[in-house]
């Protein structure tokens, strides 16, 4: 079986490269964007015609969520154009495509323990428990809707898909919110983190670990494609990620909590972005930690 990762310098393809050697049975091909443009149509089919994949991991973003605000072209060719691309040489070449997607397609907030897409439309969500697949996305910034279109460009290709929808993604690799948490503890006393923004954070190892246990358990009569939310279990605000993240690795610091209002940002964030993965669990049969443990790990890593 021959996989192809783009994006691996990110934190996704660094993760995916971490486990790799645990799968020997595999031939990982990981193509950084300097290897493998996914903007470039010509260079995504001659990468393709080279390795001939079974598989594809788009791993390939524009993430610069505020940037994304005043690089609207750049975004979309990225997050659009790109996915597009591979699902169109995906289809030739008779591959399978496993991209990652976003919380931020939703703009969503609770109210009394009901979700909204957000305060004008007062939309209503079928889930109080999270954010589900089958709800309708609604992003609220350039980032979001780019990543969006790039589900959307798929879909509208071929079916031989899974879209991975996660949330709040750190790890040992790259840059993320929990190391720049230590690194400003590191320089600074006290710390204001906002506080009225909910989600969960997501293991980038964890997250590897389930597209290979999706890839290996895809049956080629009853495949079970579409998309699917994942993140580990629990919620918190950043305020909370960081007080753990501060504990765990005792760090004594002034943390204190502000609202979203008091550090005002180009891209609006998702107020609420918890997601349901009751869909993802129960088709692969999944147990997924909780983002504490999860947490620990790749502290332990670090």
């Amino acid at each position: 079986m021959v996989i192809l990762v783009t994006g691996a310098n990110g934190q996704l393809g660094q993760a995916i490269q971490s486990i790799s050697k645990n799968y020997s049975e595999i031939d990982f091909v990981f193509c950084s964007s300097s290897e493998l443009d996914i903007t470039n149509f010509e260079n995504c089919q001659l990468v393709f015609e080279k390795y001939k994949p079974n598989f594809c991991i788009n791993t390939a973003a524009y993430t610069a969520v505020d940037k994304a605000e005043s690089e609207p072209a750049k975004a979309f060719d990225i997050n659009a154009n790109g996915p597009e691309n591979l699902a169109t040489i995906c289809k030739k070449y008779n591959t399978t495509l496993l991209h990652i997607s976003t919380d931020f397609v939703f703009d969503a907030y609770f109210s009394d323990g009901i979700a909204y897409y957000d305060r004008e439309l007062r939309l209503p969500l079928k889930s109080r428990l999270g954010l589900q697949e089958t709800d309708v996305p609604f992003p609220s910034g350039v980032y979001g809707l780019t990543k969006l279109q790039g589900e959307q460009a798929i879909q509208s290709i071929f079916d031989r898909y899974f879209i991975i929808r996660t949330s709040w993604v750190y790890s040992q690799f790259g840059n993320n919110f929990m190391k720049t948490m230590l690194r400003l503890a590191s320089e600074r006393d006290s710390l204001n983190v906002v506080d009225d923004q909910i989600g969960t954070p997501t293991n980038a190892v964890d997250l590897a670990e389930v597209v290979m246990k999706i890839i290996l358990s895809n049956n080629v009569e009853n495949p079970h494609f579409g998309i699917y939310n994942f993140s580990n279990e629990g919620k918190c605000s950043w305020f909370e990620f960081a007080k753990e993240i501060f504990k765990q690795k005792g760090v004594n610091i002034n943390l204190q909590p502000i609202p979203s209002s008091a550090y005002p940002t180009p891209a609006k964030r998702p107020a609420y972005s918890v997601l349901d993965k009751t869909k993802i669990k129960n088709t692969f049969n999944l147990e997924i930690k909780n983002w504490q443990m999860s947490l620990e790990k790749c502290l332990n890593q670090l």
